[in-house]
């Protein structure tokens, strides 16, 4: 099946009134810096977030699962390179115990994340969520990178509701500068992403806003993508690198794109790509993500759901493992208990007036 035949109607539908969601009027969107205009785009994104997915914020609670991985993405802190990292991979009972927190604590759903690691086999995956499903009522999320279809089938088969594989960018040239292949592994994330909607997934995905060498051209582009696969959930963040990284220090300059192409890494640009994002896409989940959060503690989680986003992501690691899946410094909430972490989000979200989702929180337009 083609992309183009996974779209539906809402999906093709054109842009809101006096919003041009082409790829010129998606460009010159992005570049827009007129308060009074911006101010029009936070109104009507939020307006579509209401009519399309309500005021309910689905908390999603992060088990970071392991911290190895075999790629070596030049931005990201858990690269197969890194020696000097505190490497773990959890228990499935660790797992099982992280997944109940949750549950406990209200959560809908639980995204198992990982660096792209071997270790997590087909067979562990399989028994950790044959165990949360056996024991909870909650929607398990995969993001353990790229796998075979073996493993994708049967994690499904066991009772996994869905896979986050983001493809971070359209740009072909520009993905494979900051994502070398490991020597005879293929990749194409496209792919993946198509096979797991036949295989009965909900597919998210995403991108990272402002990586070195992303014009507005590819950003634009990006965002078409979205609406082309009709995603179910979409994560839009800035480019945040480890410092341990060829993209975190001065080699970066080598990567940038012309001084009026490069997309910066700024919040403000970030908020104006979910805001369109939720304009084209308009019944998918898109979370306000902590990478967000991250670049503004005090309001970025907040704003991220003013301008389109309906989904935050707790994290329910324990902590000692938490500080050690650095994929880039001074992540937010690293060092608070989950319960902590909820405390905090239920009053922000309510101070918002909005409510706390209860259940999985699938696609609104697609049944489970």
């Amino acid at each position: 099946m083609s992309s183009a035949e996974w779209a539906d109607g809402a999906s093709r539908a054109p842009g809101p009134p006096g919003f041009d969601l082409d790829h010129a009027g998606l460009k010159a969107w992005l570049q827009e810096d007129d308060p009074a205009r911006l101010e029009l785009l936070w109104m009507e994104a939020d307006r579509v977030r209401k009519a399309r997915v309500g005021d309910a914020v689905h908390l999603r609670g992060l088990i970071e699962v392991s911290s190895h991985c075999v790629r070596h993405c030049l931005y990201c802190g858990l690269r197969a390179p890194t020696v000097e990292l505190e490497r773990f991979r959890m228990e499935a009972d660790e797992i099982l115990a992280c997944a109940q927190e949750a549950h406990r604590l209200g959560y809908g759903s639980v995204v198992l994340q990982a660096g792209e690691d071997p270790g997590l086999t087909k067979a562990f995956i399989t028994e950790v969520v044959r165990a949360i499903k056996g024991d909870t009522p909650l929607a398990v999320t995969l993001s353990l990178g790229e796998r075979d279809d073996e493993e994708l089938r049967e994690w499904k088969a066991a009772g996994a509701d869905r896979y986050l594989l983001r493809f971070e960018t359209t740009d072909p040239v520009l993905y494979r500068r900051i994502h070398p292949n490991l020597p005879g592994v293929p990749s194409d994330r496209f792919a993946q992403l198509q096979r797991m909607r036949t295989m009965g997934y909900e597919i998210g995905t995403g991108v990272m806003v402002g990586i070195p060498g992303q014009t507005w051209d590819t950003l634009a582009s990006d965002i078409l993508r979205f609406r082309e696969f009709d995603m179910d959930m979409i994560g839009v963040g800035p480019f945040l690198p480890s410092p341990r990284t060829p993209l975190g220090g001065q080699g970066v300059a080598a990567f940038l794109a012309a001084p009026s192409d490069q997309v910066p890494n700024d919040e403000l640009t970030t908020l104006k790509a979910v805001a369109l994002t939720r304009l084209v896409c308009p019944d998918s989940n898109i979370p306000s993500t902590t990478a967000l959060a991250t670049l503004d503690q005090a309001r970025g989680r907040e704003l991220g759901l003013l301008r389109g986003a309906n989904v935050v992501m707790p994290n329910v690691t324990p902590v000692h493992y938490r500080i050690r899946y650095e994929i880039y410094p001074g992540k937010a909430c690293v060092n608070e208990t989950a319960e902590a972490c909820q405390d905090c989000l239920d009053g922000r979200i309510r101070s918002l007036g909005r409510s706390l989702g209860k259940g999985p929180g699938g696609r609104s337009s697609r049944a489970m």
